[in-house]
């Protein structure tokens, strides 16, 4: 589950979670995790869901 709020704070970020357990904080902006570590599926994931201007 990625989620992301509209008014967060920045940098621009998704939080990411896996049958409810929390994966990673991703920062948007730097392409960098803020929080966990990001498997490259996650990675590749956001890429996806940013291409098609869904993040």
């Amino acid at each position: 589950m990625f989620v992301t709020w509209k008014g967060d704070h920045t940098p621009r970020h998704v939080h990411v979670y896996r049958d409810g357990q929390f994966i990673v904080t991703w920062d948007l902006e730097n392409l960098k995790p803020m929080k966990g570590e990001a498997p490259r599926r996650v990675i590749e994931l956001i890429g996806e869901l940013e291409s098609e201007g869904r993040l």
